[in-house]
């Protein structure tokens, strides 16, 4: 019996602490991820999700990994993607963390007057370099305005076989809605677009389009 491919899901926000209390982060909610991983599943994928700290129910029969900082989420990538053939990166990852960190809830009268930034690795970009030609790796972009323009530069840029592009300006197909409506690019110049739908919906779409 053939053994299930393994398939590699990034989920949900990360947070970038400045002290015990505060941290740095964005609205992500992981519902398209979330969904990804639970088709997936479905069409019997081998499922691993790292995602960052989110609030809605776990897939059933996946390998869950719950990290919370972009550092943290890096190492597990890092470390599972070498043995996925499929890697779907719908993480919202904190680009920079704080340089200031306190090592308990600070007072606001200590508090600093302005905050000096580091940039994060760059998850995605290492991933796209380490891989191989029998792997597929999937980006999202998550943009506000040149759509499309913005996801064929990151598709290039990363190394990726394909990015899913979505606006996220639209109330409708936000971080926190229960709907998305998605443009799919390939490194092969292909352009699928699925309209207004369900997560679940579209996370079956982009499933049956990017693995055949």
């Amino acid at each position: 019996m053939n053994k299930p491919v393994k398939c590699l899901i990034s989920a949900g926000p990360t947070r970038e602490w400045i002290d015990d209390v505060r941290f740095i982060s964005n609205p992500s909610s992981g519902k398209m991820g979330f969904e990804l991983a639970s088709v997936a599943k479905k069409m019997g994928f081998e499922v691993t999700l790292v995602s960052g700290p989110v609030s809605i129910p776990r897939p059933d029969g996946v390998i869950y990994k719950s990290v919370e900082t972009a550092i943290e989420m890096r190492e597990v990538l890092v470390k599972l993607f070498p043995q996925s053939s499929l890697a779907i990166m719908t993480a919202a990852v904190s680009d920079h963390r704080p340089e200031f960190l306190g090592k308990k809830k600070v007072k606001k009268d200590e508090f600093p007057s302005s905050l000096k930034f580091i940039r994060n690795p760059d998850i995605l970009q290492e991933l796209g370099d380490m891989k191989s030609s029998n792997q597929k790796l999937i980006g999202f972009a998550a943009e506000s305005f040149d759509h499309l323009a913005n996801g064929q530069k990151k598709l290039e840029a990363k190394n990726l076989d394909w990015i899913v592009v979505n606006d996220i300006s639209n109330p409708k197909t936000g971080f926190e809605s229960e709907m998305n409506e998605v443009t799919l690019l390939s490194r092969n110049n292909e352009h699928f677009s699925f309209p207004l739908s369900t997560k679940r919906k579209i996370a079956a779409d982009i499933l049956n389009q990017v693995w055949k």
